[in-house]
């Protein structure tokens, strides 16, 4: 078998290095999308901006981290993955350092917005794509761990960012962390490489594997539906995360104490585990069972999820416990959806055709972030976003199981031209 042949190679621990250094890369990576609820309040404070407005940043943020990943994806692939990733890192630190200077809501688009969104783009694409080379026989477990990554690394600055804002002010917590990520980031950034001969002839041969172009996996109908669905699981994922803060001062949680802590930190420390368990996790699920059948699991549980977190919104304990709940069954999507692009579509442009799918994302971060604030402003209730993020969960869960799971089994993958039947040499072997 593929992956006995796999294991039995000296590339076995050297791919283990590789996604070791992609995990922490990733972690360095994860606070400005993650601890972002927790700069909206001071921020709206200094800039005097509404609460919609202020949630611009954080859609420009995922919006330039997704809309550019194919051409990021592009430049990775012609430029190497050390290379690119090393310079998101650095972007990435840099986005905190020039907001903490940020002195209106342009500025901060353009801070911590546009250099984060670029920064964070390009780690988080070329991390994923490195990974489906190096794991083509655990490749659902190995893009969850990847994701974990991003998911688990706000859970190490959550509290301590929490505190220095609280004591030092939120230009200093920027200044500070920023160095801080950016230099992590950097340093194990420096490591990354492909696959190449000497990393087993059975990984390297995966990694030049052939397969459809970006070009025409666009004109697939498959792509097309993995495109819809991504961009309504994002919707509701990115929408907790974004306003959790705004929400729970809303149902009257934010003065809450739960285990001797302050229930919102808290909340988003359980969140940061959970939603870095389930990625892993539930890409393990998958290389078992099929990626559909894990989709209705997980997305469907995530409604429910919501569901009984909104009825017993009044107990502040519950509450906590089940926002991790909800994040389990979100944070797989950065799992299941690049395993099942790749099982679909090949790995020889793995890395540009996620680009074009995680793109969703971006869509998610504007209907998560200023749209269901602005939901929230006109009706003055949280319940109506929350009521159409369960509504998607379900669609997404039910469209899993009965269009996405037939549509693949009749047509797995569209016809090869001759050129993408040629092994993809050129560029492969770039470190």
């Amino acid at each position: 078998m593929a992956s006995a042949a796999i294991a039995s190679t000296g590339g076995s621990r050297q791919r283990w290095i590789q996604l070791a250094l992609g995990v922490v890369a990733m972690m360095a990576i994860s606070s400005p999308q993650y601890v972002w609820t927790l700069f909206v309040k001071p921020l709206q404070g200094a800039t005097g901006a509404e609460l919609s407005t202020i949630q611009v940043t954080f859609s420009i943020l995922v919006v330039l981290q997704t809309w550019f990943s194919p051409a990021q994806g592009y430049l990775i692939e012609k430029f190497g993955i050390r290379t690119l990733v090393t310079l998101g890192c650095a972007l990435s630190g840099l986005s905190w350092v020039a907001a903490a200077g940020a002195t209106s809501t342009l500025m901060l688009y353009l801070t911590y917005g546009l250099l984060g969104g670029l920064g964070t783009g390009i780690v988080y694409v070329g991390v994923v794509g490195l990974m489906v080379r190096w794991f083509p026989d655990r490749r659902g477990f190995a893009c969850g761990m990847a994701a974990a990554g991003y998911g688990f690394g706000a859970m190490l600055t959550t509290f301590p960012i929490s505190d220095m804002l609280k004591s030092a002010g939120y230009q200093q917590t920027l200044i500070v962390y920023g160095l801080i990520l950016g230099a992590v980031g950097v340093a194990v950034s420096m490591g990354l490489k492909e696959p190449t001969l000497a990393s087993g002839p059975e990984i390297r041969a995966a990694a030049i594997q052939t397969g459809v172009a970006p070009g025409r996996m666009l004109r697939t109908p498959t792509f097309w539906l993995l495109f819809a669905m991504m961009t309504m699981m994002s919707t509701g994922g990115l929408m907790v995360i974004s306003q959790f803060a705004a929400f729970s001062k809303d149902f009257g949680i934010t003065d809450m104490v739960v285990f001797g802590t302050a229930a919102v930190p808290l909340a988003l420390t359980i969140d940061r585990i959970t939603n870095g368990l389930t990625r892993p996790f539930f890409g393990w699920v998958s290389d078992h069972i099929g990626r559909e059948n894990t989709m209705a699991l997980a997305f469907i549980g995530e409604a429910l999820a919501i569901a009984c977190m909104l009825y017993l919104r009044d107990n502040a304990v519950a509450y906590v416990l089940l926002s991790g709940v909800v994040f389990f069954g979100w944070g797989e999507i950065f799992s299941l959806f690049p395993s099942i692009l790749s099982d679909t579509f090949g790995t020889r442009h793995a890395t540009t055709n996620y680009g074009f799918l995680y793109m969703a994302q971006g869509i998610g971060s504007v209907l998560g972030g200023p749209v269901a604030a602005k939901i929230h402003e006109v009706e003055g209730s949280w319940l109506p976003v929350f009521g159409l993020i369960i509504a998607m969960d379900v669609l997404t869960g039910v469209l899993a199981l009965l269009v996405l799971k037939p549509l693949r089994r009749n047509r797995m993958m569209p016809a090869m031209t001759a050129e993408e039947l040629q092994p993809a040499v050129a560029g492969t072997s770039m470190t």
